[in-house]
């Protein structure tokens, strides 16, 4: 059984909750990737930033990305996934809420994160396939 733990990338880097809409772009476009956790001062996951809500909910709004913080976007509580969930659990949490990417918990700690390039890496092309055709649509 193939579980979250064995598709997830791990070493997910959080952006703190005081830390700049700047700095998580920052960090973001050093690391190559278009999403970063939200960490809070206890060091759990408080939500999820990505590189279209610094654009539509900072800069397109006028803000300024220097003084506004990632906490300031860490709405509603995240979704997520237990590391030893099995794959189907996975893909089913990932339509069910329509993300395309998932942070993965193990004793209310991020662990990892899964994307849609790590499914592609892990599981079967048909899977996959109806995975992003669910979203998508």
């Amino acid at each position: 059984m193939t579980t979250a733990r064995d598709i997830m990338h791990t070493g997910a880097s959080c952006v703190q909750e005081n830390e700049t809409l700047m700095d998580a772009a920052r960090r973001m476009s050093e690391l190559g990737v278009g999403a970063l956790p939200i960490c809070g001062p206890d060091n759990r996951l408080h939500g999820i930033i990505t590189d279209r809500d610094i654009v539509v909910k900072c800069l397109a709004k006028g803000k300024d990305p220097a003084r506004m913080t990632a906490g300031h976007l860490a709405q509603g509580k995240p979704i997520t996934v237990a590391a030893d969930a099995d794959s189907e659990q996975v893909l089913r949490t990932m339509q069910d809420h329509r993300i395309r990417r998932l942070p993965v918990i193990e004793d209310h700690r991020l662990i990892g994160m899964i994307s849609e390039a790590d499914l592609a890496r892990h599981l079967p092309e048909e899977r996959v396939g109806h995975f992003v055709e669910e979203i998508c649509c």
